[in-house]
This record gives structure tokens, sequence and C-alpha cells, in this order.
């Protein structure tokens, strides 16, 4: 067995050892080892990950998908999208208020955008500061408690909510259109487009980019983030996170771990220190 197979085999005990199954993984990383075999590369070069990851030719756009690396916005990215929100024209009604509101939930608490888009008013306890995910995915409902700047900001946009249709009966859903109705999940796909292009995120003609769904990916690494470098149990904690974030399974948590560098290189250093301490 060749060094690098070897230390392939040796990953792939850790991680399972932890509890990953790493079923599709597994199998991908040992074809990788045999595409490397076949080149005669001793160790790993971006430009022969790249040649992999390209072939073969054949492979259906399902696997590109799970191979595609979520994008991984930065604090300040999140806040000139936000800035970019409320500068959008209010034609008549609440839209800055709502984009920004909206987008900035999703940001913060890691909901999914049918979630945030199905919030009705009897959903949300200000004075708590808690709301409730009715019947979400996989028909599972959950609280979500926010910090008090969320809070706050939220609490504005509902004043401004009760103020504009005081005189007007409208759907209960807090996100609404301009015409007092559910706000359409197509709508704040394009106004997020629309905003990514604005601040630089995507270009002018870009057709892929980063997603609005990659908020809720943010949410979790920097929750992890946070517990490793505070030195929590990340194990003993994944349970919560995902609770939190509504998984029916712990383990489809666990790719938050594998997804990002960062974490990978935060939980071998602290291998390493578990390693050096019983040497």
């Amino acid at each position: 067995m060749n060094t690098l197979r070897q230390a392939v085999q040796e990953y792939l005990i850790l991680r399972r050892s932890l509890g990953f199954k790493l079923r599709d993984a597994g199998k991908l990383l040992q074809a990788y080892i045999k595409f490397m075999e076949e080149q005669r590369a001793p160790y790993i070069t971006t430009k022969l990950a790249l040649a992999w990851a390209q072939q073969p030719s054949t492979v259906q756009p399902a696997e590109w998908a799970r191979r595609a690396r979520p994008y991984l916005y930065s604090a300040q990215e999140i806040r000139c999208f936000l800035r970019a929100a409320l500068s959008l024209p209010a034609r008549g009604g609440l839209r800055p208020w709502t984009y920004h509101c909206l987008f900035g939930l999703l940001s913060v608490t890691g909901m999914r955008i049918g979630e945030a888009r199905n919030l009705e008013l009897q959903d949300v306890d200000l004075r708590t500061g808690v709301l409730t995910i009715r019947s979400a995915k996989f028909g599972k409902s959950r609280l979500i408690p926010i910090h008090a700047s969320t809070r706050r900001v939220l609490a504005d946009y509902l004043a401004r909510r009760d103020r504009k249709w005081a005189a007007h009966p409208v759907s209960s859903y807090v996100f609404l259109s301009n015409w007092g109705n559910q706000l359409d999940g197509g709508e704040i796909r394009r106004t997020f487009y629309a905003l990514s292009r604005r601040i630089g995120l995507r270009g002018r003609s870009d057709s892929h980019g980063p997603r609005l769904h990659d908020m809720r990916h943010r949410f979790a690494v920097m929750a992890l983030l946070r517990w490793y470098r505070s030195g929590k149990d990340v194990e003993r904690k994944l349970p919560y996170l995902s609770a939190y974030l509504g998984h029916v399974h712990v383990s489809d948590t666990y790719w938050y771990l594998s997804a990002w560098p960062e974490l990978m290189r935060e939980a071998m250093s602290r291998l390493e220190r578990c390693w050096e301490g019983q040497s």
C-alpha cells in the first residue's frame, strides 16, 4: 500500500470512529486515489485535483452539485448586502424594510427561506424573543430564539407593517408583498440576485454564484467555528445545532464539519493537541 492510499485509509478510519458514515465520500476518495495512482503522482496537487474533479465527462449534474462547495459569506458581505436591501425602491410599499428584515433574519438564524416566508404573526413572540417554525421540512416544528438586536429589527418592520395595513385586511404572513399577500418565493430570489450583482457578489451576466441558501450554511459553520475556538466539545453540541436547524438526523449536520477547510483545520488542530498530550 502506497503512502497516499494508506493516509486515506487512516483518515477514513479516524472520521468513521467519530461517527461519520462517509459512504459516498469514502467511495469518491478511493476513486481519487486510484486516479492519482494512474497518474503516478506521489502527492496531491491543485492541478491534479481539478483534473480529477472534471472527469469523467459522463458525470451527471447531480454528482457535480454534490461536489460543489457552498459559499461562505463574510460579515462585511452580509452588512453590504443588508445595506443594499435598504436602498431598494419602496414602490409605494415596504419593500426595502421587508427585504432588509427577511434577509437579515436568514443570516442570523439559519432558517430555510421557506420557513421565513411561511412565518405568521402568531409565530413571532417579541416579548420572549422566540420564533415558532410550524410544520417545517419533514413536518417537524421547532422554536428559534433570536438575539435582542434581531428582535429590534423585526419589531421595527412589524410596526411599519401594522401602520401600512392598518386600514386594510391583509394576509397574516409576516413578510408581505406590496399588495398585502404572502411574499412570492420567485420574487425573493430575483431580488436576492439583483442585490448580489449590485454589491459584486455576482457578475452582471453570471448564472451561478453565492446562493440565498448559503446564508444557512454560513450560520451553521460559524456556530461550529465558535465552538471549536472556545474549546467546546463539538461532538456533544452537534445534536443541539441539528435540532436548531431542523435536521431530522444528526448525521445531516455532520456535513458542515467536512465541507469547510477552516473547520477541518480546527478539528485537526484539536486532534493533534490531544495526541501530543498523550505522548
